[in-house]
Parts: structure tokens; sequence; C-alpha cells
């Protein structure tokens, strides 16, 4: 038994039917490399052998009446393959508006929780090849693609890309699994022991507010003085209002693309940026064209949520370890410069006052508050959140999340399948119904967009826009942009 930590908790209690709170990647391979050849029941069959040294992938939610605390994890003891892994075909002509239109439907389903909470969904039909996406299928068969889902109550980036590695090889064969993790199972809940436990973190908690008050009351006075001086990060409600900021449903857009990770670094050397200032810069460089072509770029710029893993900050005696260990840094992007180069040298410059004042403030203050997360006002104050269109009526608390996770510059194979791209999706909330995640991946940074559909219809201006971004700040650095796979589609 393992209970899930106050933070994870409430990635299921502010879930609703329009608010779905699963985090979701789109990869693109070829499966010419599967020993044999491809066939969906052999990849289904690979996938149950490695999940048998996966406790994660097996674990079910369980709660009790008697249970005052937050849930628990426990085995699922009627695990089933074939419950997890669908399959379904692309419509023609299985291009990538078809693929991302048929994973934004899937982004839209809730996922069941009696059931361990992810899901694989395998598309076949997609036409082309790597150097044509648009080229006719072949055939003996073209080029497929997974979407797997996960609760965000059971990953966060750093958990996630530890499970999709271990999903994942360095060679088309099938590795061995560690004797010592297969079969391990995640325990059961005995009613008693559920209850018990339950009852002794709730009545050890007066304890921790007690410590916690003291690391708490001085970060608004200090935030304060940092904001006289100009020198702290934009603090919450204080973003412009945009029409992605409203009461979100439950249907998504996704749009994605990939750009060579050459030119961001050849961007970056040349300014004396990091990648992440790059990406940033291009993201202000898309919003600012996507909101001026709606007529509605404000003046005051846009503020992102970028999440932080502290995954390797000490961890204090009285808070619950759990799987989520983020906490999220606000910054002011850079949507009020029109000159690209202007873009990336500002957000240089933002993005480091904000990170000096995030390095201030307690890595686990977030994940401290959110012990006390009580379950039944927060169902309830995020259904009517939602319902009333509270978001509406007050400033934004921030207008979209950015997320950029570093991974691996070699190749990798899925499950046997060499992948092509690999875009990361997350959740999108009430008020801010966009976010915005790359994930760099063999030599490319491929960028996953997923909105609202009521908000922002179509997304693709928006991975448009950041291709051209990119290419203009190449330029400005006396090279030549790279083909896009935006540009070979």
């Amino acid at each position: 038994m393992e209970r899930l930590s106050g933070l994870d908790a409430s990635f299921l209690y502010l879930e609703s039917r329009s608010q779905l709170m699963h985090v979701s990647g789109i990869l693109e391979l070829d499966p010419s490399t599967v020993d044999g050849g491809y066939r969906f029941e052999d990849l289904r069959s690979e996938l149950a052998r490695r999940i048998t040294a996966m406790p994660a992938f097996r674990r079910r939610l369980h709660d009790s009446m008697m249970n005052v605390d937050h849930p628990v994890w426990i085995e699922d003891e009627n695990f089933d393959i074939e419950a997890h892994v669908h399959r379904v075909a692309v419509p023609a002509p299985g291009g990538r508006e078809e693929l991302a239109e048929l994973c934004a439907h899937i982004a839209g389903l809730p996922l069941d929780r009696s059931k361990p909470l992810w899901e694989m969904w395998v598309m076949e039909g997609l036409a082309g090849t790597e150097s044509d996406p648009l080229a006719p299928l072949p055939a003996s068969g073209g080029r497929i693609a997974i979407m797997l889902r996960m609760h965000h109550a059971g990953v966060d980036g750093v958990t996630g890309a530890g499970l999709m590695a271990q999903l994942c090889s360095l060679t088309p064969e099938p590795p061995p699994l560690d004797p010592e993790m297969v079969g391990r199972s995640t325990g059961g809940a005995p009613l008693l022991e559920l209850a018990a436990s339950g009852a002794k973190n709730v009545l050890m908690r007066p304890l921790s507010l007690v410590s916690l008050l003291p690391r708490t009351l001085p970060v608004p006075v200090k935030w304060f003085t940092r904001a006289r001086r100009g020198e702290a990060m934009p603090a919450p409600f204080s973003a412009p209002r945009t029409s992605l900021n409203s009461a979100i449903t439950g249907h998504r857009s996704i749009a994605f693309t990939q750009v060579p990770l050459d030119d961001v670094k050849r961007i970056k050397e040349h300014f004396g940026t990091k990648v992440n200032d790059v990406v940033l810069s291009a993201c202000s460089g898309a919003l600012r064209r996507f909101l001026h072509d709606r007529g509605e770029l404000p003046e005051q710029p846009l503020v992102a949520m970028i999440p932080v893993s502290v995954h390797e900050a000490e961890i204090g005696a009285t808070l619950t370890e759990g799987t989520n260990k983020v906490t999220g840094m606000f910054t002011r992007l850079t949507t009020d410069v029109d000159d690209p180069v202007g873009r990336l040298q500002a957000i240089r410059d933002r993005v480091a006052t904000s990170k000096e004042h995030h390095g201030e403030l307690d890595d686990n203050l977030l994940r401290s508050w959110a012990q006390f997360a009580p379950p039944t006002i927060m169902r309830v104050g995020a259904k009517l959140y939602g319902e009333n269109n509270l978001p509406d009526l007050h400033p934004a608390i921030y207008n979209l999340v950015i997320s950029n996770v570093p991974g691996p510059d070699f190749p990798l194979y899925f499950l046997g399948a060499r992948i092509q791209a690999m875009y990361p999706l997350g959740p999108v909330f009430h008020g801010a119904g966009l976010n915005i995640t790359v994930f760099s991946q063999e030599g490319t940074l491929n960028v996953g967009v997923i909105a609202c559909k009521k908000q922002v219809p179509d997304p693709w201006p928006i991975v448009r826009a950041f291709e051209e971004d990119i290419a203009a700040l190449v330029a400005a650095a006396g090279g030549s942009a790279s083909p896009t796979d935006g540009d070979s589609a």
C-alpha cells in the first residue's frame, strides 16, 4: 500500500469532465525495425511482458469511507493488458492533421478510475515515410503512432520520462527484465491499516502546520520587496486577460512539430543564451502572432507558468514522498517585443530574474501545503469554479503553461520500433486553456501543443509561427534554417 501525497491527490480532486488531469505523449514510430515485423498482437504482448517488471503500470486507486486521508495505490489483482491497449486506424489520408484530430478526441476522454490510470492507443495507417510524411502509404505498411496517456496523480515529468525509458531500449531487441522487479507487488490495502494510517497522518498535521507557517509567512513580504526593486517574478493574478483565460470544456485540439536541435543550439551560442531561453522566445513569438491575428494581442506581456522539478530537494520528515515532486515558476514572456532578436534578449533577462527569485523559495512549500488538501471541498470547488465561469470574473492567474523537458540525444526504440518523433502533451486548466510542452530527442526539438478546443479551435498556426520564429533567429545568427518537420509536410 502506497499513499498518495497531497499534491498527487490534488490532481484527482481537481479533475472534472472538462478539466481532465492526465498527461500524454504521441510517438511516431518506424515499425520496420521490429524483429520479425510489426503485428499489433506482438506489440501488446511485449508490453505485457515488460509491465511485469513495472509495478507503476499495475497499481490502481483504492479508498474507503473509513479513510480520512488521501487515497492509496494498491495492486490490481484483475489487471488485464487488453483493457489498456487499444487499436485504431488514422482516417485517410493518414497525415499529421488526421493524426492530431484523432489524438485530440482521445485526449478528451476521462481515464477509468476503477483500473490502473493509464492507457495506450496504437494508431495504424499513417501515410508516408520520415523524409516525406505525406507520401502514399506503401503496400507493405507504413509508420504507426502511439498515444500513451497517464494520470497526473501517478506521474510527473521526471517519473513519466523514467517509465518511458523502461519501455524504450537502445536497440530493437527486447531487453531482459530486472528479476528483482518482476512480479513485485504494490501491496493490498487492509481496511484497518488504511484507516489507522490515514487517521495518524491527519492527527500529525497540526504539528506539520506549526513548522510550515514560519516557512510561508515571509514569502509575500520578500516577494513585495523584490517587486519594488524590479527583481521579482510576476505574481499570480497579474497576467493580462486573453481568450485563452476562461473556463474550459472537455474538448481538446492538438498540433505538433519538430525543429532541428542544431538550429536551436546555433542560436543559443550566437546570442549567449540558454536552450530554454530560445524555446521561450520562440513560444513568445508564436503567441504574439497568434493573438495579433485574432485581434487580441495585449500590450502587457503574457505570463507563463513553468513547471520545475524538485526531485533533488531535501524531503522533510513530515512530508509524504508521493510521485509528483514539482513546483511552478512564473515568468513574463516577450509577447510585447516585435523583433525576434529583441524577444530573445529580453526573455534571457526576464527568465534570469524569475529563476533568481524562484531559487529563494522553499522547493517543498507547495507540496507541503498540498498535504492539507481537503478532498470534498476541492472537488466541489473545482466543479463550481468551472461550471460557473468564475475564471472569467477575475484577472488571469497566468496565461498558459510552457514546459521544456530535455531528452536523450541518441536513437531509441519503443517496444522494438524506432522512435521518429515524441510529442509531449500536458493538461490544460480552467483559466489557462493552452499548454506548450517541448521535448528534445535525437537531434530534434519536439513541440506539442494542446488546448481547449473552444478557446483554440485550430492550434496549427501556433506551431507554424514557432517554426518561423526559429528560422528568423537562425538567419539573425548568420545561418540558414534546416528544413523542419513542417516544411516537409
